[in-house]
């Protein structure tokens, strides 16, 4: 069977402790030269994956960040958000409370533990609807 497209997470997949190291950039360009197409995929705001790989952002076709919120296109710089952000006042009321270590993106809002039950209450006090996911001690916040 011929697979067409490779669809891979960025941490622990990728990357090993934030690195794609250089065995595996030339398997993805080996695997992209043969015409089939290489998808990123991560939980990382876009404009923190496009630091880190900087020029290499080329050889994906598509990176999906911040948990499936947005696609990206490297060959264009094209974004196309998937979803509405939570509203401003989310993460203003989070920051009066508080919660430090707190990264906004385009479409997700993350802190760390121990504030999930902080953000657990102000997404009830607000009335939003917004999902929260738990990953190796980081507390996202998703549409």
């Amino acid at each position: 069977m011929r697979y067409h497209a490779l669809a891979a997470d960025y941490d622990g997949t990728l990357a090993h402790h934030g690195v794609i190291d250089d065995v595996t950039w030339a398997a993805l360009r080996k695997f992209r030269e043969t015409g089939r197409k290489l998808v990123m995929v991560t939980g990382r705001e876009l404009d923190e994956i496009l630091g880190i790989l900087q020029a290499n952002a080329e050889v994906f076709d598509r990176i999906v960040a911040e948990n499936g919120g947005l696609i990206y296109e490297p060959g264009t710089k094209e974004t196309r958000i998937l979803c509405e952000p939570p509203p401003a006042s989310f993460s203003e009321e989070l920051k009066r409370r508080g919660v430090d270590r707190l990264s906004v993106g385009r479409v997700i809002v993350a802190t760390w533990e121990p504030h999930e039950d902080t953000v657990l209450h102000v997404i009830h006090e607000l009335g939003l609807e917004l999902q929260v996911i738990f990953n190796k001690g980081a507390v996202m916040v998703l549409p």
